[in-house]
Order: C-alpha cells, then sequence, then structure tokens
C-alpha cells in the first residue's frame, strides 16, 4: 500500500519550495480557500491547523501580491491606454 497526499492537506515545505515562483493567482486562491474551509470544520489537529495557517498565509501574501501588480497595470493602462509591461520597482 503507498501513502498518497490528499490534495486538501497542506503542502510541505519541499513541495512549497519548489513550486512558489510558478504557482499562479487562481492556484494559491483555490488553495487558501481549501484551507480556510478546513480550518472553520475544527477537524484539524493542533499541528496541522499551525501548519494549515503558516501556508494560508503565504498564499494570502502572494495573492495580495500578485493583485497590486495587476492593479499598477491597470493603472498604466489607464493613463495612457494601453498595456504596459509591469517592472515591479523594489521599495
Amino acid at each position: 500500500m503507498t501513502a498518497s497526499n490528499s490534495k486538501t492537506t497542506p503542502k510541505s515545505s519541499n513541495e512549497d519550495s519548489a513550486s512558489e515562483d510558478q504557482l499562479s493567482f487562481e492556484q494559491a486562491y483555490a488553495e487558501l480557500e481549501s484551507i480556510v474551509a478546513q480550518m472553520e470544520s475544527a477537524q484539524m489537529p493542533l499541528q496541522t491547523s499551525l501548519a494549515a495557517y503558516t501556508r494560508g498565509n503565504f498564499l494570502l501574501q502572494h495573492c495580495q501580491q500578485s493583485l497590486a501588480k495587476v492593479e499598477q497595470q491597470v493603472q498604466m493602462l489607464n493613463e495612457r491606454n494601453q498595456l504596459i509591461s509591469f517592472t515591479p520597482v523594489d521599495d
């Protein structure tokens, strides 16, 4: 019998580091929704809840950053009536 990871469990740190750069907004949002639903069910052990919270926090930050980049693109589009590639500026 082989062990398989369920789609509803938080990802391990190895999986996180391998896929963080390739994670789309939609993937992050769907995973975040899944984590929230699991945590709201109150059926997770404490350690699993802590791991889920940590992963959820990362996903939330990823989604917020993605939305901020898109918002800047839309603002640039509105100002010039054309879409210009966005180049983030570090603070």
